[in-house]
């Protein structure tokens, strides 16, 4: 090496390291690195990342054209055109002379401008801040008897694309924000595609679909002044939910640790409604779909949560691509509860058609029906994750709707949604919603038609076709729409009175939560409710909470400063559900990041050890240092000033590093106060705000003075070593718990 290149130094060593320390860690932004001065020698588009994927090349009527993913972007090594004109210049406008203005015969400026002007397609409602990935679903074989859908039958593998999102946020919202998320599934099935367009929670707010303007205005921002942004704690929210007492269930698991996921691949996804199945005697079942991830259920901390919205508002987004690249594919069990098709739909005593009930899992099992695996991330997000269109009505054959007043009405709604947000009815000849089943559907015309249809009759009966298209029946897999009876009755606009329980769920959930989630739902309900401006608004609230828990309406209300109220009704009688809960299991902790803050005295073998034992492990290792570059030969992925400790879901110390050079309060205000300490402040900051939330930290050698002036030693879930290794080893296993809880006693049994 030539000390006078230094640039080639640093390559040479972060490749060495890189090809010792492969995979290195997620996060390029290009799937080539940059070259110092602009490239002048032309040459085809680079390929994609090698995590990245694309919907799969299909005709608009869903045939395979066998054109390999990459023919659908940009193609040949020069500018052009959308027409395919090669273009001498894009940085300056057609003008009369240098200074004069621009004439109108400039077509590349209009034709680029106009383009720009129209990129954006009206967001989403509800569900604007989404995320989304490609992957594949295999099937299990084990609802062969209960459905004919053959995409559940053993071994078959179909493609799938998944979005995640917010609900009530706009596309320029945080990820991390206390709110439902969406997990809408498309498995393009060579039957015809299916849409399982789930939420993370169970249950929601209303039992009718009519009411679903109500429940979105009450939580969007207020319409005078448009806040606040991607949130509840208002006083719109509350008045209407305390006035709605049906929305109580859902609120609670809003108010819970499942408002704020860890990430989407430690999330549930729950179908909400009851569907019907239909197996091939004809013979149905009722079922609610369930995904289970592998890695289990874990949520953020409110303050991680918080911090998160600035530091990285992405930070969903971001862990998610991240993992997919790092090859810690998220994976989820799709399972079903099944139940009898019983004249009266009813379980157990609750009403399956009613979307603010849950079926306790002790009570009818989760069943495993096949395996999901995201494994490739989008190659252009406007194009799929925007484009992509959900809709529960794409069902193939075996599975059909019930009467939930909520799923009929959203059966109308979707499809209503499409034609304005995606500009006409032929939305689903957009790429990513294209089917993997071939179409012929008379379905002619209109804007953004895509295929071009041959034929002179797109009509039924007909003879200048031949007659085709010819309707399917049974032995072609056709489509069964359920022969279910419909009882006599006078047209009416009301619900069952089954529909009228409003709190004891909401009483179940509460009972089956451990003492520290109890802690949660606690401060989380008296924030909220705290932000309200509105003193009668807290105190129907609080009304609602003695409905459903003493406890629960005492604590708050100590919080809030208001006296306790009397229940209005009997409390219900229930059974505590423990699958509710999110606490008491270990779970592996594949595609985790863990932070190793190291120095200049820090040895690079040892380290080097525990890089890959990290690795090796499943998860993400990212050096922490004084500055970025290497130290030591070390490459560094985070320096003190970038680091924050909400990145890391545990931390490793290999050195106690003084205060670097911009521990300023002037420059960095994690520096803190200007008060002399033997070590970097923001190193303490990152230990004592991994210890707030309840993340393990492993220290050795010199790492544990760390701990001492941090005032952290000895406490639980914090540990010392006499190697790297050893720490890393104690750490893991407290990481399979998630979070090391009894760092904090609770307060509420």
């Amino acid at each position: 090496m030539e000390s006078s290149k230094p640039a080639q130094v640093v390559k040479n060593v972060v490749e060495k390291v890189a090809d010792v320390l492969s995979p290195a860690a997620p996060g390029a932004p290009g799937s080539a690195p940059p070259s110092l001065k602009e490239p002048t020698t032309p040459h085809d588009p680079l390929p994609p990342k090698k995590e990245q994927g694309a919907p799969e090349t299909r005709t608009p009527t869903g045939a395979k054209t066998g054109a390999p993913a990459t023919s659908k972007g940009q193609q040949g090594a020069y500018l052009t055109t959308a027409n395919g004109a090669r273009l001498r210049d894009t940085d300056h406008s057609l003008k009369a002379g240098p200074r004069g203005p621009i004439l109108l015969q400039d077509h590349h400026f209009r034709e680029k401008i106009t383009h720009f002007d129209h990129e954006r397609i009206p967001e989403r409602v509800v569900h604007a801040r989404g995320t989304g990935a490609h992957g594949v679903f295999e099937g299990y074989g084990t609802a062969e008897k209960i459905t004919r859908a053959g995409f559940l039958g053993k071994g078959k593998q179909t493609d799938v694309f998944v979005r995640f999102s917010t609900v009530l946020g706009s596309r320029g919202s945080a990820d991390t924000v206390r709110d439902t998320r969406g997990f809408a599934t498309k498995f393009y099935t060579d039957e015809g595609t299916f849409d399982l367009v789930a939420n993370n929670m169970p249950v929601f707010f209303i039992q009718d679909a009519i009411k679903f303007p109500d429940v979105i205005h009450a939580g969007k921002p207020h319409p005078d002044r448009e806040i606040p942004q991607a949130q509840s704690a208002h006083d719109t929210f509350w008045d209407f939910v305390s006035l709605h007492t049906e929305a109580q269930h859902h609120t609670m698991w809003n108010m819970s640790d499942r408002g704020i996921p860890r990430s989407y691949r430690t999330m549930e996804g729950f179908g909400v409604h009851t569907f019907r199945m239909v197996d091939a005697a004809g013979e149905t079942a009722l079922v609610k779909f369930h995904w289970k991830p592998k890695l289990g259920v874990h949520s953020l901390t409110w303050e991680e949560a918080q911090l998160l919205s600035g530091i990285d508002p992405d930070f969903h987004r971001r862990d998610l691509y991240d993992a997919i690249e790092a090859g810690a594919y998220p994976e989820w069990e799709l399972g079903l509860q099944v139940f009898p098709d019983t004249p009266e739909e009813t379980f157990a005593g609750i009403d399956l058609l009613d979307p603010t009930k849950i079926v306790p899992e002790e009570l009818a099992p989760v069943q495993p029906v096949g395996r999901l695996v995201l494994n490739r991330t989008p190659t252009n997000f406007f194009a799929e994750v925007e484009q992509v269109a959900f809709h529960l009505g794409h069902l193939p054959p075996g599975i059909d709707v019930t009467n939930d007043p909520l799923l009929q009405g959203r059966l109308f709604s979707y499809v209503d949604t499409q034609l304005t947000r995606l500009g006409g009815p032929n939305f689903t000849q957009i790429p990513v919603n294209r089917p993997h089943a071939p179409v012929n559907d008379m379905l002619r015309d209109g804007f953004h038609q895509h295929a071009v249809h041959a034929g002179v009759a797109p009509y039924r009966p007909n003879s200048l076709d031949g007659g085709n298209p010819f309707p399917a029946g049974d032995a072609e897999h056709a489509f069964v729409d359920v022969p279910v009876v419909v009882t006599e009755a006078p047209k009416v606009r009301a619900s069952p009175a089954s529909f009228d329980d409003h709190f004891s769920q909401a009483r179940l959930f509460w009972l089956s939560m451990s003492p520290v989630e109890k802690e949660h739902i606690v401060r989380a309900y008296t924030f909220e409710l705290g932000k309200c401006y509105h003193q009668a608004i807290r105190e129907r609230q609080l009304q609602c909470l003695a409905n459903i828990d003493p406890v629960l309406c005492a604590q708050v209300a100590t919080g809030l400063g208001l006296p306790v109220p009397e229940p209005t009704l009997p409390l219900a009688e229930v059974a505590p559900s423990p699958a509710l809960s999110q606490v008491g299991r270990e779970w592996p902790a594949d595609g985790r990041m863990v932070g190793i803050v190291i120095d200049a005295d820090s040895d690079p073998d040892g380290v080097g050890v525990v890089q890959r034992a990290v690795f090796s492990a499943g998860m993400v290792p990212l050096l922490i240092a004084a500055h970025g570059g290497t130290v030591r030969g070390m490459p560094v992925q985070r320096t003190f000033a970038t680091a924050r400790s909400v990145e890391f879901d545990a931390v490793l110390l290999a050195g106690a590093p003084a205060p670097a050079p911009d521990a300023l309060p002037a420059r960095d205000a994690k520096a803190g106060t200007p008060d002399a300490v033997p070590m970097d402040p923001r190193v303490l900051l990152l230990v004592e705000e991994c210890w707030r939330h309840a993340k393990a930290i492993g220290a050795w050698g010199a790492g544990t003075a760390v701990l001492h002036q941090a005032g952290v030693a000895g406490t639980p879930g914090v540990v010392t070593a006499d190697s790297g290794p050893e720490a890393l080893d104690a750490v893991h296993r407290l990481m399979a718990l998630h979070r090391v809880w009894d760092r904090f006693p609770a307060s509420v049994a």
